[in-house]
């Protein structure tokens, strides 16, 4: 358990206070919507603030994935994947912590269903994306899939298109499983990879 703790703090505490006035500020604001571009069709499309606030959580919390301390860890006696492991689960745990708190302003169950599937969902395309393109970088898989489904994801009847997942109500079985699925792939991208060659030399 000390080494977990030891794992987690040389990993961003200034990371997690980024995200937890992020999470604080839609907690503020939990009763405004965003509203999708009228893009392709002439649509009245909105989500609320709860729901897409958990994008910037995810991308905050994905580059804390490799520490300063890469070359460190890597010559570590102890075998460094049960405590990568654990890390993800607290990361996890920390961005359903953060998405909950627009509850406590009045937003509803089913406003946190969906966000707390968004947030597992960018957090697993920012694990993706920290592994191949380095922590620095985290943020370009979940900002190159948000922007297109703002853009593209609805319907000319006001309903999300089937891929665009993280606009689909909370009771959206397909858009949880594909949270899901995305979460699993990038916890096994981050828990089995290491820090990139040009990573660790920027550090």
């Amino acid at each position: 358990m000390n080494a977990l703790v030891a794992f987690v703090r040389c990993r961003g505490p200034r990371a997690t206070g980024v995200a937890l006035l992020i999470a604080l500020a839609a907690t503020a604001f939990a009763g405004q919507r965003v509203a999708v571009p009228e893009f392709r069709y002439l649509v009245d499309f909105s989500v609320p603030v709860a729901e897409v606030v958990p994008l910037a959580h995810a991308v905050v919390l994905a580059t804390t994935l490799f520490s300063p301390m890469a070359d460190l860890e890597q010559t570590a006696a102890q075998p460094m994947s049960r405590l990568r492991g654990g890390y993800l689960g607290v990361l996890l745990v920390l961005a359903l912590g953060l998405t909950a708190l627009p509850l406590l302003t009045g937003a509803t169950a089913e406003v946190f269903g969906s966000a707390a599937r968004n947030v597992v969902g960018h957090l697993g395309l920012g694990m993706i994306s920290a592994r191949l393109l380095g922590s620095g970088l985290a943020w370009l898989l979940p900002l190159g899939m948000f922007g297109p489904t703002l853009l593209l994801g609805v319907y000319s009847d006001n309903t999300p298109e089937p891929w665009a997942w993280s606009l689909h109500a909370s009771s959206s079985t397909s858009a949880a499983v594909v949270a899901v699925l995305l979460w699993l792939a990038g916890a096994v991208a981050a828990a089995t990879g290491r820090p990139r060659q040009t990573e660790r030399a920027e550090q």
